[in-house]
């Protein structure tokens, strides 16, 4: 009982043990995290410093992207670096305090992610529906409200798993089988009633994801019904293809993370360990990945100002691109 406090139930530190079953495989499956990691940080900083330094990206679609970008190189930093570490190194002690931070801020990333896809989808609903009051609904204020209250609702939501994790007792150990320190992932090793966080973990899933996911259907419907009334083919192309990007941007995120959701709750019998793990680590990597990629290739404002910029003090008018 030496990792615990004194005479408290409360241990000094975790021991994050990685992947187990394939610690010899530990290396190897760091190359393409790693990667990953790297084109995220790329990706999401270069569509962050094209946004800011382009003017004619300036308005309420691409500051929003904008936001995701930034909320995704957060969301996989606060736990790729330590997940490197324990994968390369071997350096798997974790102070509890530290654990619960790095717990806090997973959860609330993730939420704000959630949140700015359905903010997102709101911004293609007032595009499309009330193209001619857009410029006068999605005010510069309007959106950094929005992008606030996303934020606030995730900081308010998740700072109870802090508190309910921190007040478990510790008495079966102090090594947590995963790659970082998410919620249900900790309480699992406690020796305590953890039935009151399995609660609240669900429905803060539902407070958050059920009800963006609502929002986007809605918003979606509601886009589908006005582009099917529009006159022309064409019309109904060019109107859709503006969402493409986006809608791509939900499967990527939504997808791995009601796999990662559901396999805690109900599949951890019949799914094993290092596949829920991969999943939970590929949960918080893919959508920093393939975002900035997705957006690049469906987005034909990006594709201008990134040709514009690569080729800017050569022979390349941007009128000929």
């Amino acid at each position: 009982m030496s990792f615990l406090n004194g005479t408290s139930l409360t241990p000094a530190s975790f021991i994050l043990r990685g992947i187990p079953g394939l610690e010899e495989v530990h290396l190897w499956i760091s190359l393409p995290l790693c990667t990953m990691y790297i084109i995220a940080l790329t990706g999401n900083f270069g569509l962050l410093y094209l946004i800011y330094t382009e003017e004619s990206l300036h308005r309420p679609m691409y500051i929003f992207l904008a936001l995701l970008s930034f909320t995704d190189v957060l969301m996989c930093t606060s736990t790729l670096p330590n997940t490197l570490c324990i994968l390369w190194f071997n350096l798997n002690v974790i102070d509890f305090k530290a654990c619960l931070a790095q717990m806090f801020f997973v959860h609330t990333f993730t939420g704000m992610e959630s949140g700015v896809l359905m903010l997102m989808a709101l911004d293609r609903y007032v595009a499309i529906c009330y193209p001619l009051r857009y410029a006068t609904i999605l005010t510069s204020v309007a959106i950094a409200k929005a992008g606030l209250l996303t934020f606030l609702r995730g900081v308010t939501l998740v700072i109870p798993f802090t508190f309910l994790t921190k007040c478990l007792p510790y008495c079966r150990g102090n090594i947590i089988p995963h790659t970082y320190c998410d919620h249900m992932s900790v309480a699992k090793i406690s020796c305590g009633n953890v039935q009151v966080n399995a609660i609240y973990g669900l429905m803060v899933a539902l407070l958050i994801g059920g009800f963006d996911i609502l929002c986007i259907t809605i918003s979606y419907t509601m886009i589908l019904r006005a582009v099917v009334n529009l006159s022309s083919a064409d019309a109904r192309w060019k109107a859709f293809s503006t969402c493409t990007a986006h809608i791509c941007a939900i499967v990527i995120t939504y997808v791995p993370a009601f796999f990662t959701f559901f396999t805690h709750r109900f599949g951890e019998h019949t799914i094993p360990s290092h596949v829920h793990i991969i999943m939970a680590n590929l949960y918080l990597l893919m959508p920093p990945t393939m975002n900035p990629i997705v957006y690049g290739v469906k987005t034909k404002q990006i594709q201008v100002c990134v040709i514009r910029f690569l080729f800017q003090g050569k022979d390349y008018p941007s009128q000929n691109i």
